[in-house]
């Protein structure tokens, strides 16, 4: 976390001092939102449009939550495809098709991280409406989801999904900047579904009809070999320190799970969406005799240069069995409603 991060969860009060200026934040936003839906236009073709996005900044489990909400409609008959920023890449030129041949440094990890764990046609450009004509021209989808995006207005939705932090929920609640969030916590009262993740930390009772969502660690899989070991127990060497490489939003839920190995962690933490290079590891001093371990995310963009000691935690997502099953109901008849 950078300094004005950790003031916004530690809630400083000299936060306050710059509470008039989110007050002007909020409304800029709220007077671009109506800008946005006044000039909103309808797809070219008639499609479901899911958007899966968050009101806080920083990492909350969208993309975890994103790939298996698509694995969940492909396994119920439906032609999932998806749409993304393509944030920590930068392409040529845009829309890009993403395929899993492309470069990470082009797509970012997450949309290239996406496409290996779904098989769904993906399209990144920072205009998300020009993302979804370019899917809708290449790929024959039936219901589209949008990673992040919530405050994309101009990008038609027919239904919308929150993912809030479990563990530092809204910080001092106020709008940016004198706090963590991009709209005002009332905005959740207008979305479909809210998703909070680490829910177990999370006072739910505030949060009525929350739905509870948790990452459970499996397996520690080594970037070179593929060699998988079940997460727990002593997957390493006793005497072991790991160290813990982070590139994501909030590491401290990674370095949280590692904790329940029986190794001191070091952690080495970079900034958000960062590419990884081999002297990144050098210059920071790692041991190549100690186990490098980071998350599935980070792992794509370290295949070209990893060793022997390189490691990602394979993690599996929870969700009560009711809310995929409302979910996948939903979107069915959403995409029946648009192929009629």
């Amino acid at each position: 976390m950078n300094f004005l991060e950790l003031a916004w969860y530690k809630k400083s009060r000299w936060l306050i001092l710059l509470w008039l200026v989110s007050v002007v934040f909020q409304l800029l936003a709220r007077l671009r939102r109506r800008q946005q839906e006044r000039n909103r236009r309808p797809p070219s073709r008639q499609i479901a449009v899911v958007i899966i996005g968050n009101i806080a900044v920083g990492g909350t489990g969208k993309t975890p939550l994103l790939a298996t909400l698509a694995n969940q409609l492909r396994a119920n008959g439906l032609t999932p495809g998806i749409i993304s920023r393509g944030y920590g890449g930068k392409s040529a030129s845009y829309p890009l098709l993403v395929a899993t041949n492309c470069k990470v440094a082009e797509c970012g990890d997450e949309a290239l991280l996406l496409v290996e764990k779904t098989g769904c046609p993906l399209v990144i450009d920072p205009d998300r409406v020009a993302a979804l004509e370019h899917l809708l021209a290449k790929s024959d989808v039936d219901v589209v989801l949008s990673d992040d995006g919530l405050q994309h207005y101009r990008l038609a939705r027919q239904l919308e999904v929150c993912v809030i932090d479990g563990q530092r929920l809204f910080g001092n609640g106020m709008c940016l900047p004198a706090g963590p969030l991009r709209e005002p916590i009332s905005r959740l009262k207008q979305v479909d579904f809210v998703v909070v993740n680490g829910a177990d930390s999370a006072p739910l009772d505030n949060l009525s009809g929350a739905i509870p969502m948790r990452l459970e660690p499996k397996f520690l899989i080594n970037l070179v070999t593929g060699e998988k070991r079940p997460f727990g127990g002593a997957p390493f060497n006793i005497g072991n320190t790991l160290q813990a490489v982070s590139a994501i939003g909030n590491p401290q839920r990674f370095y949280d799970l590692l904790e329940k190995l029986p190794y001191p962690m070091q952690p080495f933490s970079f900034p958000d969406h960062h590419l990884f290079t081999d002297e990144d590891f050098q210059s920071r001093g790692i041991d190549e005799h100690q186990p490098v371990v980071m998350t599935e995310k980070d792992a794509v963009k370290c295949r070209s240069f990893a060793r022997n000691n390189y490691w990602y935690l394979s993690t599996e997502l929870v969700l009560p069995a009711e809310f995929l099953n409302d979910f996948v109901s939903k979107i069915k008849v959403l995409a029946k409603d648009s192929s009629s």
